[in-house]
């Protein structure tokens, strides 16, 4: 390996802690403000315990951490599923289940993946998040 990719994979690995504490924890009342300011909201629906979760959560922040456009442009939620998976927002969404990733502008839903895993999935389920934060920049 060359000097310069192992600095570059080094500093990489040293953000993956600090992108994921970028996403901010779910509130009441938090999703709504944000989808009136006009921002593009990515829902991650998961607990501590599921690792299906942990999985996509590995998936969203190695994705994160090569395209910073994702942070600069898309308000990531994580949604304790165990807290407010028999709310009334998250009955509103019509979430079966953790370990589902939802993404939201205005009132519409643009897209989400139940239990799914893959780098190319979560990857294109975040490109429709970025090219709908973007389109009205």
């Amino acid at each position: 390996m060359k000097r310069r990719e192992f600095i570059l994979l080094t500093a990489a690995a040293g953000l993956a802690p600090a992108l994921a504490q970028a996403a901010v924890d779910y509130k009441p009342g938090l999703v709504e403000k944000h989808l009136a300011a006009g921002d593009t909201v990515f829902l991650d629906f998961k607990t501590d315990w599921c690792t299906t979760c942990r999985a996509q959560e590995r998936v969203i922040n190695a994705l994160r951490s090569k395209n910073p456009a994702y942070n600069e442009s898309i308000v990531f939620i994580n949604v304790d599923y165990d807290e407010y998976g028999g709310s009334d927002f998250t009955r509103g969404l019509r979430i079966p289940r953790r370990s589902t990733l939802v993404v939201l502008k205005g009132e519409e839903e643009l897209g989400r993946i139940v239990a799914e895993t893959s780098s190319k999935t979560i990857q294109a389920l975040m490109d429709t998040a970025l090219e709908a934060a973007t389109a009205s920049s």
